[in-house]
């Protein structure tokens, strides 16, 4: 038997939820290959956030240049050639993977599988793109990032913040206005005079949205707060309530308490974010669910206050 390390790529560009959902994924391909060198490819934006994935050596990040960028396609099989990748693992199954795998991966063994099953959400696709070539399972639909996790305790008490508090993740991308819930400055006053403290933690596009919340905008010396703080912003929360967004599933798969609030963009099913005690509300039409329906529902689930939390 060779001693030559296997080497072994990934391929996962993102969204940033479905990349976070990917977690177990990751985790039962290391699991796997246990002895082998994995590489990532993601998009350059994720390259900071995976570097400290436990589960993978190393991470190329890939733009996706559109092909009349001759220099970067030339630079990206210079990569590949480098790697000499001898299996591929396609969690992205994209057009354009399809066209690496007929490029630049013809003597590589290729695990894709290119069908989506529309009533299925795309985590259990690849956990059946996974069990297709035999490979267990355990931890695919349980993906865990406490890797991201920040200690955070010194910036909360700096901040003022009390336990135990109310996460808020009020914004999303900015191209998806429709799926935030208009009353998240309501739900923030009303826990607030019921004794919880409330926190947001905004991304660039939703600072100015996060002020305009009663309870405390935590931001960073950028602005805003990077991956790993806010996990550990949301690490520490006794409940989180967001939209369908990344942040959301990072509180999802921080196996947290919450809830995620969905209209009908997107069925609540497909997206995969409902697992142990982080569950959603859809409804045809977020501007009609009510305070009172998302406040009795986080309400039943804090922990009760200690007086000298009050």
């Amino acid at each position: 038997m060779s001693g030559r390390r296997e080497r072994i790529l990934v391929i996962k560009h993102g969204a940033f939820g479905d990349l976070v959902q990917a977690d177990g994924i990751l985790r039962d391909i290391r699991a796997f290959h246990p002895g082998a060198d994995i590489t990532l490819l993601t998009a350059p934006a994720f390259r900071k956030l995976m570097s400290r994935c436990p589960h993978v050596d190393h991470v190329l990040t890939d733009a996706r240049s559109p092909l009349w960028k001759i220099g970067e396609w030339i630079l990206l099989a210079r990569a590949f050639s480098h790697g000499q990748f001898t299996q591929v693992y396609d969690l992205q199954n994209s057009d354009r993977t399809e066209l690496y795998r007929k490029l630049f991966f013809r003597h590589a063994r290729w695990n894709g599988h290119r069908v989506r099953e529309r009533k299925a959400a795309a985590l259990e696709g690849l956990v059946k793109q996974l069990q297709r070539d035999g490979i267990p399972t355990e931890h695919s639909l349980a993906p865990d990032v406490s890797w991201m996790v920040d200690d955070m305790s010194a910036f909360m008490q700096r901040e003022g913040v009390r336990t135990p508090y109310v996460a808020l993740i009020p914004g999303c991308a900015a191209r998806h206005p429709y799926k935030r819930w208009p009353y998240y400055g309501q739900l923030a006053r009303a826990l607030l005079d019921r004794g919880y403290d409330v926190v947001t933690a905004p991304g660039p596009d939703e600072i100015e949205l996060a002020k305009s919340i009663p309870g405390h905008t935590l931001l960073g010396p950028n602005g805003f707060l990077n991956w790993f703080e806010l996990a550990g912003v949301l690490k520490g929360a006794s409940f989180i309530v967001g939209n369908d967004t990344g942040p959301s599933h990072v509180a999802s798969c921080l196996r947290k308490p919450g809830l995620a609030l969905f209209g009908p963009h997107t069925p609540a099913a497909l997206t995969g974010i409902a697992r142990g005690e982080f569950q959603a509300i859809e409804v045809p039409d977020l501007a009609g669910l009510s305070v009172d329906t998302v406040l009795d529902a986080v309400l039943e689930r804090l922990p009760p206050l200690q007086e000298n939390s009050v």
